[in-house]
């Protein structure tokens, strides 16, 4: 398969399916809250972080160690925050 087509598919699967940041943006467009302002801000952050992975990101982290771990605890801090947020909003 060309890279093209590998390319293809590759975007299409992450589009495809049903993850958590697809399943608040049909939420959010759902009740009609803010949704284009989500779609937006959605769409921004996955070009953002398809261009960090394609133009550098293992460079970066290669010349510094650090970052790897700074980027893992921030990752982890903000997934627990937010994991403790929503278990808290729907016990409401």
């Amino acid at each position: 398969m060309s890279a093209l087509g590998q390319g293809i598919s590759l975007g299409l699967a992450m589009i495809v399916q049903i993850g958590a940041q697809n399943a608040f943006v049909l939420k959010q467009g759902i009740h009609r809250q803010h949704h284009l302002m989500v779609a937006l801000i959605c769409v921004l952050c996955d070009i953002d972080l398809l261009a960090f992975g394609m133009f550098g990101s293992g460079v970066v982290i290669e010349h510094r160690p650090g970052l790897l771990q700074f980027v893992t605890a921030g990752g982890l801090l903000f997934l627990a925050v937010y994991a403790s947020l929503s278990l808290r909003s729907a016990r409401h």
